[in-house]
């Protein structure tokens, strides 16, 4: 038996270049839409939000762009990170199946996400922005931010979804700590904060009403530039660094995956793993790989959202998007996966699920706690409540192999740790933990306020 657990590479195989999905699509994306005009946007229509650099990635058909080296000298600090073989978990699902899980907690900030946020950040410094706006569910892209921030010396301000932001205190206080502010969203500090304040005093707050805060906070003021940190196609490619490393990984241990699993919320994180591996799809060298994206079934975006354009905002503010949709004006409920609570998804993922490469299921809260706490007393890590997800959705992968007696390999992409959750395992241990049922008189009524887009 191969008892061989961890699979290292040095500093020296860091990745010099992203990989680029656009230069292999069967085919291209649908046109990011002006939400005033109804026609495609232009390099002048995102510049007061984002640097050009960026602007440029996020349209480029180039299979390779080339990571910077002074980003690259900072991913040093936690890259390459380690890919597992799960024995424990193997062992104690009593099936043939080979467990693998590539884990990006390892990173100061906890997550796969100062991926993209250093690289954000290092392309607005050198276009001479030193104030960048965001927002976080969560919190691990907030902290994140302020992370690179703080490699560069740039001011950062957070919109926190309001739940999370009184769930995950110390998410605020590691921002803080790395120079930058968070407040809780909806927040008194914007007009669409003020509005939903004014119509919901106790509102729980979601990712699209941030991003509106963050944005229209940005639009207002000629220093600052906004970041997002998720669904937009220059983060899902800064994200594949995870998915290059893993290949490299995977060789040294002889292996393929016939599945990888991933939690989606914007879908930065996953997509970040299984693009370099849809490649393979798409030019029939693995034509059988089955890439599953996992969601909260309180927030079901690609299972149960329509295809459509719909703004990324609640307040209207970014142009739109065709992705898989809940509508703009959704506020989903107040699951512990902070980072899943996204009415919408990237519209490359949306792609691909149309095209038929990838799949899509839903899983409830308390099934995922359950199954991250058997992670936990198996392979140790107490993962975040994101990644609950897709442990669920691998467990279950692997107890399927033990019925049918297949040793398939099923490679999880593991987004970070639980540290800052330890109030939602303690709900689930003590058996308080709430469940939330599809909301589908809520989805229906922000569905029929879609945009007109003709």
């Amino acid at each position: 038996m191969d008892k061989r657990t961890k699979y290292f590479l040095d500093e020296e195989s860091i990745p010099t270049q992203w990989y680029n999905i656009q230069a292999d699509l069967p085919e291209p994306l649908p046109p990011v839409l002006h939400p005033g005009t109804g026609q495609p946007v232009g390099p002048a229509d995102l510049a007061p939000l984002f640097p050009m650099e960026l602007i440029k990635q996020e349209v480029s058909t180039e299979r390779w762009i080339d990571i910077p080296e002074v980003v690259r000298d900072i991913y040093r600090l936690w890259r390459p990170t380690t890919l597992y073989r799960a024995h424990r978990l193997e062992k104690a699902l009593d099936t043939p199946a080979k467990i693998f899980y590539k884990y990006e907690g390892t990173s100061p900030p906890g997550s796969h996400k100062p991926n993209t946020a250093v690289a954000q950040v290092y392309y607005n410094k050198q276009e001479g922005i030193n104030r960048i706006t965001t927002e976080t569910g969560a919190g691990q892209w907030g902290s994140s931010l302020c992370f690179g921030g703080s490699f560069f010396d740039v001011e950062i301000k957070v919109y926190m979804v309001a739940i999370s932001y009184h769930q995950k205190p110390y998410r605020r206080i590691m921002m803080e700590t790395w120079g930058g502010t968070c407040v809780p969203s909806p927040s008194p500090d914007t007009n669409s904060g003020r509005a939903m304040l004014e119509k919901d005093p106790d509102c729980p707050g979601s990712l699209g009403l941030a991003i509106s805060e963050a944005v229209e906070d940005a639009g207002t003021r000629d220093d600052t530039h906004y970041s997002l940190g998720s669904v937009l196609n220059h983060v899902l490619l800064h994200q594949t660094i995870i998915g290059l490393e893993t290949k490299k990984q995977l060789e040294m241990a002889d292996a393929y995956p016939d599945i990888i699993v991933g939690c989606i919320g914007g879908g930065s994180n996953y997509a970040g793993m299984f693009l370099p591996f849809v490649k393979d799809k798409i030019d029939g060298t693995k034509p059988d790989l089955r890439i599953v994206n996992v969601e909260p079934a309180s927030c079901p975006t690609v299972t149960k959202g329509l295809y459509a354009y719909d703004f990324g905002d609640v307040a209207g503010l970014t142009p739109l998007l065709k992705m898989h949709t809940l509508g703009h004006e959704f506020i989903p409920p107040p699951v512990h996966a902070g980072g899943l609570r996204y009415h919408g998804m990237a519209p490359i993922i949306c792609h691909l699920h149309k095209l038929g490469l990838v799949e899509a299921r839903a899983e409830h809260q308390l099934g995922t706690f359950e199954a991250g706490v058997q992670f936990a007393r198996t392979e140790g890590i107490i993962s975040a409540p994101e990644t609950d997800h897709a442990i669920r959705a691998t467990i279950d992968e692997a107890l399927k192999c033990k019925e049918t007696g297949e040793a398939k390999t099923i490679l999880l992409a593991h987004s970070g740790h639980g540290h800052f959750d330890m109030a939602a395992y303690e709900a689930y241990l003590a058996g308080k933990l709430e469940d939330y049922a599809y909301p589908e008189e809520a989805i229906k009524k922000a569905l029929a306020n879609l945009p007109k887009t003709g």
